[in-house]
């Protein structure tokens, strides 16, 4: 007797699972044809000192390792079948800035082209004078890369948002830090570099907000004359000064890195080297962050940095709202809305805030250098706010002299 035939393909789930599959890939390339596209600027310095090749050798701590432009591209990799099932194709065009005027009239002539979005990998000086400049237009720009204060306080914009954390959500970090091991009586190192000022600026100010006591202010410099040799000397600069914790101030991080294990007593060494505050933070291992620094670290063969992950979640924000609303014009509103709640893997529902469109964030304390350990991440416990703790970093609304409305038109310093 002739055993029947049995085709395995046709009657095995398998089989139908090809089937629908088949069918599914058929739809996806007949939604592919007719995709939305969106074309997401990234502006940049070509010169910029940030990213000079000797600069990154040194892997300096809270230093950028690459051009964060990466960021985005993992972003837009990652959400490839959400994009596809959206019916959404997202592309990246690089904007080099050679002068603030000629970048803007290139971004204006791409605004006219459908493009609304603008990745700004710059320096502060340069974020602020670029958003100024256009505040009568309807694109929405996107700070990955500068945490100066400024441009969230008197040099905000109404078409400007901030991924990056500012210079004093890290401080503020910093001091919640300290302030909950009960580390309150500080040696700050300082320098007069005006690079510095704002970091400094903001040092001093959470301090003061958390009652940490400053036992000795000290001046540091780097310098070639023998003359003022001693003001690069941490064992001279800590010599006969008790206090819980040495917190240095270093921009620039080459004065920084020599701090720990050369102060004069045993003591921790926090702010520009031993404990950094982060945005992000590979040895963070909760909430898919792993898988995150892994997709980075395979696309791009180096580590992901705090602007690496500014730009990620810019470009995740992007997404997040272009897949439910198809008119770019209506975007700014919609990232203001405070029911947004953004994924960003540090185990907090992230939020821009409304008056100066700054992404709320929890902030790594790290040490170790690139995969370092995590000595916590602030907020911290016990450091409440009326409605949301992570508004306990930076200034909060009513401390902020940005008040950006709803219509976006009150920028400090414009007419209502």
């Amino acid at each position: 007797m002739t055993e029947p035939t049995f085709d395995s393909d046709a009657h095995s789930g398998f089989g139908r699972w090809r089937t629908l599959l088949s069918c599914a890939l058929l739809a996806c390339g007949s939604c592919a044809a007719q995709a939305r596209e969106l074309t997401i600027g990234v502006v940049y310095a070509p010169d910029d000192a940030r990213y000079a090749s000797k600069r990154l050798e040194k892997s300096f701590p809270g230093q950028p390792l690459g051009r964060p432009k990466a960021g985005a591209e993992v972003a837009i990799a990652e959400s490839e079948f959400q994009l596809a099932n959206a019916g959404l194709k997202i592309a990246l065009q690089e904007v080099p800035l050679d002068t603030v005027q000629q970048a803007r009239t290139q971004i204006v002539a791409l605004a006219q082209k459908g493009v609304r979005h603008f990745l700004l990998d710059l320096p502060g000086p340069a974020v602020a004078e670029l958003s100024k400049s256009l505040q009568s237009t309807d694109v929405v720009l996107f700070n990955v890369s500068a945490p100066e204060d400024n441009l969230r306080r008197a040099a905000c914009s109404p078409n400007l948002f901030h991924t990056l954390p500012d210079e004093s959500m890290m401080a503020d970090a910093t001091a919640q830090f300290l302030t909950a091991h009960k580390w309150t009586r500080v040696l700050l190192l300082t320098s007069t570099a005006a690079a510095d000022a704002a970091r400094i600026s903001a040092t001093r100010q959470a301090i003061k907000r958390y009652g940490i006591k400053v036992v000795a202010d000290k001046i540091f410099k780097l310098s070639n004359d023998p003359r003022e040799r001693e003001l690069g000397n941490v064992a001279l600069l800590t010599a006969g000064i008790d206090a819980d914790v040495v917190w240095v101030v270093d921009a620039d991080g080459e004065f920084a890195r020599d701090v720990p294990y050369r102060v004069n007593l045993p003591r921790p060494v926090v702010g520009s080297a031993g404990l950094v505050a982060e945005a992000w933070q590979t040895s963070w291992e909760r909430y898919g962050a792993p898988q995150l620094s892994r997709r980075f670290k395979k696309m791009t063969s180096r580590p992901m940095a705090g602007a690496d992950w500014a730009a990620w979640i810019a470009t995740k924000a992007i997404i997040e709202v272009a897949i439910k609303l198809p008119d770019a014009r209506a975007h700014r509103r919609a990232l203001r809305n405070p029911d947004l709640a953004l994924d960003g893997f540090k185990g907090a529902r992230l939020s821009f805030r409304a008056w100066d469109q700054q992404l709320r964030q929890p902030v790594f304390l790290a040490h170790g250098g690139i995969g370092g350990g995590i000595a916590g991440v602030a907020p911290f416990d016990g450091f409440l706010h009326p409605s949301n703790n992570l508004d306990t970093l930076g200034a909060d609304q009513k401390e902020s002299p940005c008040k950006l409305s709803d219509s976006g038109n009150n920028a400090p310093g414009s007419k209502k």
